[in-house]
């Protein structure tokens, strides 16, 4: 059977498991995940205004949201937009809704902080994670491919 499994707030003792998800979904960046989360708890600011973790056993997690609040989103007319800026599942319990509980648990957190919109984003290589936010009622409201030459 599917294994039972909470959503919750991140709370102090979730460091190092939130340093190895966030690592899973963005490699090659230990170093900046470490010092986000110590800075995080410290209450210093980075671009992360709350976090729900999806709560494997005690002291394992399996998953996270990262949200923020940003002042501008496509799409959106609010001068202030809750943001998805990092959401990830461990692979062995993909397709089975966690994804989904960390979304609706996000969108209960933007709703009781008076927000009535999410935002999100996702490259356009990443064809999983569109149809994840598809599927969850998102709506694509832009494409974008960005440039940068360097000159010499």
């Amino acid at each position: 059977g599917i294994p039972s499994m909470r959503v919750r707030k991140i709370h102090t003792g979730d460091e190092k498991e939130w340093v190895r998800l966030r690592n899973s979904l963005w490699p090659d960046s230990l170093q900046v995940h470490l010092f986000d989360v110590t800075s995080f708890f410290c209450g210093k600011a980075i671009d992360v205004v709350e976090v729900l973790v999806l709560e494997r056993s005690a002291g394992i997690l399996a998953g996270f949201l990262e949200l923020n609040i940003r002042n501008y989103a496509e799409g959106s007319k609010n001068s202030t937009v809750p943001y998805i800026e990092g959401w990830y599942v461990d692979e062995d319990l993909r397709s089975q809704g966690f994804g989904k509980l960390l979304m609706e648990a996000a969108e209960e957190w933007a709703k009781e902080n008076g927000f009535n919109e999410l935002a999100s984003d996702a490259e356009l290589e990443n064809t999983g994670s569109i149809a994840a936010h598809t599927a969850l009622g998102f709506e694509e409201v832009e494409r974008k491919v960005c440039f940068l030459k360097r000159l010499k």
